[in-house]
């Protein structure tokens, strides 16, 4: 009976939805233009040893990439293969070794196959990853991916990160058109508000100045060149407090999701015999780890809510004392368009990594990217060419928009709160996800990359919200539990409307509206 109840809800909830939705769109329409931000030029970065830094021959560059992470060297290798000669400047070029950017999406595997770099995921010990089991007050279900449609190889890929990292370095190193260099990039080397290249100290800590017709800066999400190319804003909700376990997880190659209090805890395959652990910590100030503060809290506060299956392997992971912390970063794109130069990857948008979504938004940049510079041939001409990459901005929000605004939603909705409409928002969430069928599928196929529309992205949101309703409606109404209800409905749209309306509501809805989508290439290339 109860689950003829949910079924029951979820129609009434689906038909409540589409009513409730199309009204609130026709009121949505209106869209303001971006204002235009001036921008101080720079003067030419010198050096102090002498006045003047050594430089480079001009002409021997068709790019320059600032950081070798997963887009620095994707991207190299990538302009590369199109016969352009790239410059790679990367601050350390050693294994890195990061708790996060360790779960690759299936939507970002196809861009890998697409760029011809999936062979950086063999040899590294990754494990396949088929969907998510989830786990709430005891219950738990699982959804997969959407695969059926795609080659048996297709699927999400678990993996140490600095391993994946390297592979992708090697694949470009070894490509004739790329010189790979170890150097810290200090400037961007500015005249006339046009950049012209970079200045960078190299390993033995000499300056040189670099120059090349367009500078892509993608040295992550600590850039410290963002600053002159967009104005976004940092936020930081939270911290992930990073394990690695040796165990198996209740369920092989899947992810696995407990939707616990105060935030989800994470665990996924990163190799045949490793399991990563992320415990999301609400806010930047974290117990100590130093002093004991950290295992306690770990023992204490989010070991009762572990599975039973993970609860002694999480214990042991937390007395063998190897616990990271980093701060998760949210940072939606805002660009400052500027000659000779290009912002991409962690140093341009950053979105919660909840969904482990950041590499696939990466990835799909790089494939937008490479098509617009295809038909170039002169790039010198730094004034159009600026012109004409504007269109990458809005090219690259359908997918980058739908990822960005699922993890920052999911990730606001699964965090526990005191408040009964965010509370039952929550249980909806995870029920529905339960339901299976379009129910489960749809959502996963946003999550993964698979599913790159943005609208498919507000129904099923507001699927959940009206299926919350429909659950607290039916089938004896209070005017208390309408009253929650109608809370429900306030409440998701208090959390998903914000998030759209700084992704940009036209580029995310209506992007064939905008000039910039139909620009060409300038006639004179």
């Amino acid at each position: 009976m109860e689950k003829i109840n949910q079924y029951i809800a979820g129609v009434v909830g689906i038909y409540l939805f589409v009513v409730i939705f199309l009204y609130s769109l026709a009121g949505k329409r209106r869209n303001k233009e971006p204002s235009a931000k001036n921008r101080d030029d720079k003067t030419m970065k010198r050096s102090v040893n002498g006045g003047e830094c050594q430089s480079e021959k001009t002409g021997d560059t068709d790019f320059i990439i600032v950081g070798a992470g997963v887009a620095g060297a994707a991207l190299a290798h990538t302009l590369a293969k199109d016969g352009r000669r790239v410059h790679v400047i990367e601050r350390d070029l050693s294994e890195p070794d990061r708790i996060v950017g360790e779960l690759l999406q299936p939507g970002g595997y196809l861009k890998l196959i697409e760029l011809g770099l999936e062979d950086c995921v063999n040899e590294i010990d990754a494990e396949k990853v088929f969907g998510y089991a989830l786990f709430k007050d005891g219950k738990k279900t699982t959804v997969a991916y959407p695969l059926e449609d795609f080659h048996a190889d297709v699927a999400g890929r678990g993996f140490h990160n600095g391993r994946f990292v390297q592979r992708l370095r090697q694949k470009a190193a070894s490509h004739p058109n790329v010189r790979l260099e170890q150097g810290t990039v200090t400037s961007l080397v500015e005249e006339n508000g046009i950049v012209k290249g970079v200045q960078y100290k190299t390993k033995s800590g000499e300056e040189l100045t670099a120059y090349a017709p367009l500078t892509i800066v993608c040295d992550g999400c600590s850039s410290n060149l963002r600053r002159s190319l967009c104005s976004s804003q940092v936020e930081v909700p939270s911290c992930f407090v990073g394990l690695v376990l040796n165990c198996q997880l209740p369920y092989p190659n899947h992810g696995h999701v407990i939707v616990a209090d105060p935030s989800p805890i994470l665990f996924y395959p990163i190799s045949s015999t490793e399991v990563r652990c992320l415990v999301d910590v609400p806010g930047t100030k974290v117990p100590s780890i130093a002093n004991g503060e950290m295992a306690h809290y770990l023992k204490s506060v989010v070991a009762p809510q572990i599975p039973p299956e993970l609860y002694d392997v999480f214990i042991a992971g937390v007395d063998k004392g190897n616990i990271r912390v980093m701060q998760n970063r949210i940072m939606p794109a805002a660009p400052q368009p500027t000659p000779g130069a290009l912002l991409i990857g962690d140093a341009f948008n950053m979105r919660h990594p909840l969904t482990g979504g950041g590499m696939t938004v990466a990835l799909s940049d790089i494939v937008v990217l490479r098509d617009l510079l295809r038909p170039l041939g002169d790039l010198n001409d730094a004034s159009e060419l600026c012109k004409y990459l504007e269109s990458f901005y809005t090219l690259r929000k359908p997918l980058a928009s739908t990822i960005n605004t699922l993890a920052l939603t999911l990730y606001k909705v699964f965090c526990a709160s005191p408040d009964e409409a965010r509370k039952e928002m929550r249980q909806a969430c995870f029920d529905y996800l339960s339901l299976g069928g379009i129910c489960s599928t749809g959502p996963v196929a946003l999550l993964s990359g698979l599913n790159p529309r943005p609208l498919s992205l507000v129904c099923h949101f507001f699927g959940v919200a009206v299926y919350g309703v429909g659950r607290l409606v039916l089938p004896y109404p209070s005017p208390y539990r309408v009253w929650i209800g109608v809370r429900v409905i306030s409440v998701a749209s208090g959390i998903l409307f914000p998030i759209i309306k700084a992704e940009g509501v036209r580029q995310m809805f209506f992007p064939v509206t905008v000039p910039a989508y139909y620009r060409a290439p300038p006639v004179a290339y």
